[in-house]
């Protein structure tokens, strides 16, 4: 269904080198709602002569360290450079016709692949899971047309969920603007 890949294996720090011909995903560049911010993605040179493959559209990273292994997808936006994968990620891709890379990454952002990736983990400090561990998550595939069906939900409530944080946003601006105001306004007797 898939292969998995190790991200590749920067010894270090990563040197940010705005000339650069490689960005660098890490996992600060994966935003909250599980999106990559390829304007943040770090710029940098290897010091090999060989160039290794880059990231592909559709493939799909997994968080192999931390509190919460989430899976995200390299979408249409990425870069046309080469873009590699940090090491704390793994990098899965789907070969397999009749499964959508979307539906792979809202499978594996599920309840159930978490709570088998927190079983999984080890380490004290900062938990991790091995390859295998992704290797061998258990995956509800269903036909192709259900796998579009649940995607585009999964998308219709990412986009209400982000419009529902703006509009949260915004009255609290206006709250501390109506705040301010007020504040301005006091007089001292």
């Amino acid at each position: 269904m898939a292969t998995v890949s190790a991200g590749y294996p920067f010894r270090g720090k990563i040197p940010s080198l705005p000339e650069g011909e490689v960005r660098v995903v890490q996992m600060k560049d994966v935003s909250p709602q599980g999106e990559i911010q390829w304007e943040h993605c770090v710029k940098t040179a290897l010091n090999n002569s060989r160039q290794p493959e880059g990231l592909s559209v559709g493939d799909i990273l997994v968080a192999a360290r931390g509190n919460r292994n989430y899976a995200v997808l390299v979408g249409e936006d990425c870069p046309k450079s080469i873009v590699l994968a940090a090491p704390h990620f793994y990098v899965v891709s789907v070969n397999r016709a009749g499964v959508l890379p979307e539906y792979l990454v809202w499978w594996l952002n599920q309840v159930k692949c978490q709570r088998y990736f927190e079983q999984s983990a080890e380490g004290t400090l900062t938990k991790s899971i091995r390859r295998t561990v992704l290797e061998e998550v258990e995956i509800v595939l269903p036909d192709i047309e259900q796998q579009r069906i649940i995607t585009a939900l999964a998308s219709t409530v990412a986009k209400e969920r982000r419009a529902a944080e703006q509009l949260i946003a915004n009255g609290e601006q206006m709250l501390a603007a109506i705040a301010c105001g007020l504040a301005s306004g006091l007089t001292h007797e």
